[in-house]
């Protein structure tokens, strides 16, 4: 049985990584999982400096999810490079560095200072935060700023992009399209969607940011819909992400065309997901006669 998938020349082991912001790098959850069974560990979001985030209260449960308004906290990149990189030294997977920033001289600082980071195999250009006013809300929703900050990036990167898109968005092909036509090596989706929630009692929102980002099984279908439509627009390979919980959910993702799928807030609730994708995944491969993963993507 084969579970490799390539994505840019990259070779994963398997197709499942955590999605950005829900794993840190790892270091917290490698006392729950072994970090080298996974196909990839995609970092949070770093800038070129510390951000504060937003402020708190920043989390709210929902009916099958939640929503969120970190607003990409983050120590910088010097932090970042000195504690978080050097931690995945000691393992034997994919790294992925998620990149944000507030302008497009944000994002290119940290693309120039990852360049000839070893440890870095890919980049994951977070242009989709519906969480922070500036910067990545306005490059992940105009399909022309999806294209100038794209292009802008592959100019000076040595690794391969992946441009990781907004479901907030008319039409998720024209965007899928704008990444490609810019340069971009895959494309990541769905972000988060842009969400509300009132406390009826105290009469306040339950969030300070008064929105936040909606995740998990609640948005599933959503995201299904779009990584199929982005699929079929685009011949890049795309990741998919959104509301997964289980290896059927992954499946279902990889059926609609993504060729990896990454695991999002099901993290916080069991820290072990991933690897349960994993050995899922294996299972019904063994169950369905699948010899290559490969067979299954895109298969509707």
């Amino acid at each position: 049985m084969n579970t490799e998938v390539k994505i840019a020349g990259v070779t994963f082991k398997n197709p499942v990584m955590d999605a950005s912001g829900t794993f840190g790098s790892g270091i917290e959850y490698s006392v729950f999982t072994d970090l080298n069974r996974l196909g990839a560990v995609v970092t949070k979001g770093v800038a070129d400096h510390p951000w504060p985030g937003n402020p708190t209260p920043r989390v709210a449960e929902t009916p099958s999810g939640m929503m969120n308004a970190i607003g990409l906290q983050n120590p910088g990149i010097d932090v970042f490079v000195e504690r978080d990189l050097k931690f995945l030294e000691d393992y034997d997977t994919n790294v992925i560095v998620n990149v944000c920033g507030h302008s497009k001289e944000e994002y290119l600082n940290v693309v120039e200072r990852l360049a000839d980071e070893k440890r870095v195999d890919m980049l994951e250009i977070n242009v989709s935060c519906p969480n922070v006013k500036e910067g990545g809300i306005a490059f992940g929703t105009r399909p022309e700023a999806l294209y100038d900050i794209t292009k802008a990036i592959k100019e000076i990167a040595k690794q391969p992009v992946i441009m990781k898109l907004s479901p907030n968005v008319t039409s998720i092909a024209d965007m899928a399209k704008a990444a490609e036509d810019g340069g971009a090596d895959a494309i990541s989706l769905i972000n988060t969607l842009t969400a509300m929630k009132i406390d009826i009692y105290k009469r306040k929102f339950a969030l300070a940011n008064k929105t936040g980002g909606l995740s998990g099984p609640a948005i599933r279908p959503v995201a299904v819909r779009m990584v199929y439509e982005a699929s079929h627009a685009v011949k890049i390979p795309v990741i998919g992400m959104g509301g997964i919980a289980t290896a059927e959910d992954a499946i279902e993702f990889m059926m609609a065309g993504a060729s990896a799928v990454a695991v999002g807030m099901y993290n916080f609730h069991d820290p072990t997901a991933m690897i349960k994708v994993i050995d899922g995944i294996e299972d019904f491969m063994k169950k369905t006669g699948v010899n290559d993963i490969k067979e299954i993507i895109g298969c509707v």
